[in-house]
């Protein structure tokens, strides 16, 4: 089975996500470029990084932030939200089971998906991190998309965009494949990726199916 992280992986919204993040905790006192958000946050729960954020201030954010903030990424996703470049091809090509665990709400990740038309090759196998104790990196998310999948552990490839997504997939007992093809990628992004875990790193979704076919022979 191949589990795929939604934003960054399937969409490219990482980049619409952070902006947004950045003036919501703006509008709240609390000054966070897009850059510090992307660089300590980047494939975490937003409840984790809220609770990140209140701690290392000491201050507490207001009571409905965490609804702001999940509003307003919502209403930019839809506007502006696009799929990664190539990635309907991919899907089109790979065979086998495959499904989504994101450290997003499910509401975001089903509008994600439908927004970008990739809805069809997941549905209903969708799975968020707010199903489960604790976030990324810890790897109960992954656990968890196994376990609804009836799938072992050892027979799942991961394809992540994040260092604490990619250590979360090794951690769980899967392969990782890292992704650097999303327009937020940095240059550094896929050494990242690998000191992490990652086995191997692609750019381009056009050669998931070639790589998921070599692992899957290892």
């Amino acid at each position: 089975m191949v589990i795929f992280d939604c934003n960054g992986v399937l969409v490219d919204g990482e980049q619409l996500a952070t902006a947004v993040a950045s003036q919501e905790f703006a509008r709240a006192g609390f000054a966070l470029t897009p850059e510090v958000i992307a660089r300590y946050f980047a494939g975490r729960r937003p409840a984790d990084m809220i609770t990140t954020v209140e701690t290392a201030v000491g201050r507490k954010l207001p009571p409905n932030f965490a609804a702001t903030l999940a509003a307003a990424t919502l209403k930019r996703f839809r506007q502006e939200l696009r799929a990664t470049a190539h990635t309907a091809y991919a899907l089109t090509w790979l065979r086998g089971p495959k499904c989504v665990a994101s450290s997003s709400s499910i509401d975001r990740i089903r509008l994600s998906l439908e927004t970008t038309n990739l809805i069809r090759f997941f549905e209903p196998f969708l799975f968020s991190a707010g199903d489960v104790k604790h976030g990324k990196p810890a790897p109960d998310l992954f656990l968890h998309a196994a376990e609804r999948m009836r799938m072992r552990a050892k027979d799942c490839i991961v394809v992540e965009d994040s260092a604490v997504g990619v250590r979360a997939a090794v951690a769980a007992g899967m392969t990782a494949i890292g992704f650097v093809g999303g327009s937020h990628a940095a240059n550094d992004l896929g050494a990242k990726l690998a000191n992490a875990g990652a086995r191997t790193v692609i750019a381009d979704m056009r050669a998931l199916k070639g790589t998921v076919v070599e692992l899957r022979g290892w």
